[in-house]
């Protein structure tokens, strides 16, 4: 479904190595991501991690590249990530993410097409409104906060970093890091207070008059009526997001029970690049890891059970002599576009049944009995509708193409 999704969109999928320099990940912000690499000397006494997260990683590429790549970039993957961290609900070691991302894009348009994508996802998937919120805010408004209060603009994305992890730390918990950088406990508790803001016409009397951050999220929730999607979408001043690199609209998924940590999350990365030593690049994007959806899908109800195969058909062949009939079978059957399952040793016939049953095939192929003998004709099954039509070799790829355009 996340494929589907993309591609709905108009994404590319790309990929990239598992492995990468380990100072990929290290950015000395303070990030959690940081402390959680699986990372080791690789035989050329290289310093390696299996990669966390893959904006990185994508980062990379474009830097690589970026001459010989037409702008705008809508690009997407669906990577293994792997992180050392304690393993919850909904948290893993190891996990699928889907990530996509649009660079060379200035304005919000890509963080409005980027939301819609994901509430088309949990549309397909069964969710509606209730079940989930996207939380949006800007670092932005952090960014002129911090700035009214006199907190150097170097410190921004450290403070940012830390900022976040008050969600799930007490204060004293973070208070050295926060001194360190510079910020008193009054700065921190007025930043706090703020945060707490859940409208765009409150925060903007903490904001400068022409606040650059309230106008993208008016321009953003105007957007998003235009997608349909505002029933998904909140503004949510606490939500900072606790990678450093972000820069401007930020968001996070979460379902409306609280039960669940957050389900998704991304936002704008326009100098991310930079700390690579490249020049500054509009982007955005988010990542989706597989771990808490599939725990909210179970707390519906909804998770698909996984057991049918999604092949087309089962081929037969009834006597072991007839193998090579089953195998002409197959072969015109997959050239005509079907998804085919050969059954591979002698089996009983109603072992072949049970067996399409279970990995819900919609047509079985029998080679076999008179009807082969005298006309090369193969018994089409039909596992749904029950019934079942004899069909000449020559002619079963005409009905193969003829039962895709009708399914």
């Amino acid at each position: 479904t996340w494929r589907d999704v993309a591609k709905t969109y108009g994404f590319s999928e790309y990929d990239a190595p598992v492995l990468e320099s380990e100072s990929l990940y290290t950015r000395k912000a303070g990030e959690e991501v940081t402390q959680q690499l699986y990372n080791f000397k690789d035989k050329g006494d290289r310093q390696v991690a299996l990669r966390p997260e893959m904006t990185p990683s994508l980062a990379r590429m474009v830097m690589s590249k970026k001459n010989g790549l037409p702008l705008p970039l809508k690009w997407f993957s669906i990577p293994q990530c792997w992180r050392y961290e304690r393993m919850t609900r909904g948290r893993r070691r190891e996990h699928y993410q889907w990530n996509m991302d649009i660079w060379g894009i200035q304005g919000i348009q890509a963080e409005a097409e980027l939301l819609s994508a994901m509430v088309t996802f949990f549309k397909k998937v069964g969710l509606s409104s209730e079940d989930v919120g996207i939380k949006v805010n800007s670092r932005l408004v952090i960014t002129e906060i911090l700035g009214s209060l006199g907190v150097p603009e170097d410190k921004f994305a450290a403070t940012c970093v830390l900022i976040d992890k008050l969600e799930k730390v007490p204060l004293e918990a973070v208070r050295d890091d926060l001194t360190e950088l510079g910020l008193t406990e009054e700065i921190v508790i007025q930043l706090t207070t703020i945060l707490t803001s859940k409208s765009i016409d409150s925060i903007r009397e903490s904001l400068p008059p022409d606040s650059e951050a309230a106008s993208q999220l008016e321009s953003l929730m105007e957007l998003a009526a235009s997608y349909g999607i505002s029933d998904w979408i909140e503004f949510d001043a606490s939500v900072v997001r606790g990678l450093a690199y972000y820069t401007g609209i930020v968001f996070e998924a979460f379902d409306r029970t609280g039960t669940l940590r957050a389900i998704a999350g991304g936002g704008r990365y326009d100098k991310l690049l930079e700390t690579f030593g490249g020049e500054a690049t509009p982007a955005a994007g988010f990542g989706f890891g597989d771990a808490v959806i599939m725990e909210l899908l179970k707390d519906k109800g909804i998770l698909p059970s996984f057991e049918k195969s999604g092949f087309d058909a089962v081929v037969f062949a009834m006597s072991e002599d007839l193998y090579g009939g089953a195998l002409r079978a197959a072969i015109l059957l997959r050239e005509a576009g079907k998804s085919v399952d050969v059954i591979l040793e002698p089996k009983k016939t109603k072992w072949v049944f049970k067996h399409a049953d279970r990995i819900g095939v919609r047509h079985v192929i029998l080679v076999g009995g008179d009807e082969w003998a005298d006309n090369e004709q193969v018994s089409v099954k039909d596992m749904e509708g029950g019934g079942q039509i004899k069909v000449p070799i020559a002619e079963l790829s005409a009905w193969a193409k003829q039962s895709v355009s009708e399914s």
